[in-house]
């Protein structure tokens, strides 16, 4: 029998923790009450947040030079939804799945949805891979996939995500996910407009074939694995491809696929004012494309784009529906431990971001008083909401600590008893 972290097992843990949560939880109302906000309903908001696991970030990551691997790594997508169980066991907010193929490519996909569903989990979004090459494929990606020269290897690609995209159906998925690393590495190399227009005529076969109620986002990232040019570089491109694609193209936003020190803030107002918002691979950076840990270098940037997706929430615009997931690599943490801990720093901007007194805000912005409206940020940002994901979590059924009660509970040692090393899989860069 496969190790599962016990619901008993957790609520015995958050006994001990009980006592100072509700004095904490206390002291934070009354002090949000003197502000004019209602602890309770920021409860309900933390409760109802969602985000979803990729499957791949289970698994230990790599660099470009090496790959150490960690103790208990799924070894299939089933054992994958076992650590993705845990996650969501401990936290209550990521009962959604990110799927990649063919990583996670099932013999049955009635078996592996019925698996997903008797762990309280469902399938979100799917994601195609045409930035690697598979064993048994015909054609290679080596010079690029969706805009390669060869029509050959477009109508592979296509072909791909196509496949990705009924197996997402049968899955219950309800979007589907498009990353290319097509680009060239030297002036020259690839003739920039032609590069574009391939990439549009392939996305069009792609999107001619989207399944009812699929939306389809594209993702674009600014450098790499192509480090002289990509063909969907930065997100004027991307919301142009999914304004000339049709209403349900959106474009994805990575908070690791843009130059250094870009507003990404802005550009998500931007994407949310022309009705083309996706949503997110939440991580974090310091340098490039790193997929550190969420709100572990810039928590305050972090904030300020849940800012902004607050602001629509609240005004309620039309078609505002983002979908949230968490796209990570974990070098050097246990990848459960580092999943965790991001779906609550979203959480924690989420809540954090609800506190903006917008009134103010707004009076502040008409009377150009920068001091105050920088204030008024700050003010909600440096608020300690800790008791509030606390109890959020509690109340779901979740860990009051989840990151201690999954230490408590020896999950990592259980699974790599369970799990021999010789069998493990890499989980992928993405």
């Amino acid at each position: 029998m496969s190790f599962r972290i016990d619901e008993g097992f957790v609520a015995e843990q958050n006994r001990a923790a009980h006592a100072w949560l509700e004095e904490d939880y206390a002291h934070l109302g009354r002090q949000l009450r003197r502000r004019g906000v209602e602890v309770e309903q920021l409860v309900e908001r933390a409760i109802a947040f969602r985000v979803a696991v990729p499957s791949w970030g289970v698994g230990t990551g790599g660099t470009r030079f090496a790959r150490f691997a960690g103790a208990g790594e799924p070894r299939s997508v089933f054992e994958k939804l076992d650590d993705c169980e845990a996650i969501q066991r401990l936290v209550r907010v990521t009962p959604g799945i990110s799927l990649h193929i063919p990583w996670d490519e099932p013999e049955s996909a009635a078996e592996l949805k019925a698996y997903a569903a008797a762990r309280g989990l469902h399938f979100d979004s799917m994601n195609s891979n045409t930035f690697q090459d598979q064993p048994g494929q015909k054609l290679s990606y080596k010079f690029g996939s969706l805009t390669h020269a060869d029509p050959a290897v477009r109508r592979q690609a296509v072909e791909h995500n196509l496949h990705c995209m009924e197996l997402g159906v049968k899955l219950g998925a309800r979007s589907h996910t498009a990353w290319i690393g097509d680009g060239g590495n030297f002036p020259g190399q690839v003739h920039f407009r032609r590069a574009l227009e391939r990439y549009l005529e392939s996305l069009r076969a792609i999107y001619a074939k989207l399944p009812p109620g699929f939306r389809m986002f594209i993702e674009h990232k600014l450098y790499e694995p192509a480090f002289y040019s990509t063909v969907l570089n930065d997100w004027g491109t991307s919301y142009y491809c999914t304004r000339e694609l049709g209403e349900r193209a959106f474009s994805l936003v990575d908070l690791g696929h843009h130059a250094p020190n870009v507003n990404i803030e802005m550009i998500v107002a931007r994407l949310i004012q022309l009705g083309k918002l996706a949503g997110f691979h939440f991580n974090d950076s310091k340098y490039g494309d790193d997929d550190l840990d969420a709100g572990s270098i810039k928590p305050f940037q972090l904030f300020l784009i849940f800012h902004e997706l607050v602001d629509a929430e609240l005004e309620q615009l039309p078609g505002f529906d983002p979908a949230y997931m968490l796209d990570q690599s974990h070098n050097v943490t246990d990848p459960v431990e580092s999943l965790m801990t991001s779906a609550v720093e979203l959480v924690r901007a989420y809540v954090q971001a609800h506190l903006v007194d917008r009134a103010a805000l707004r009076d502040a912005q008409e009377k150009n008083d920068a001091i105050t409206a920088l204030s008024l940020l700050k003010q909600a940002f440096t608020t300690d909401v800790a008791p509030i994901l606390a109890i959020a979590r509690e109340r779901a059924g979740g860990a009051i600590d989840p990151v201690a009660v999954y230490r408590a509970s020896g999950y990592r040692r259980r699974k790599a008893e369970e799990r021999p090393a010789a069998a493990r899989q890499s989980a992928g860069i993405v």
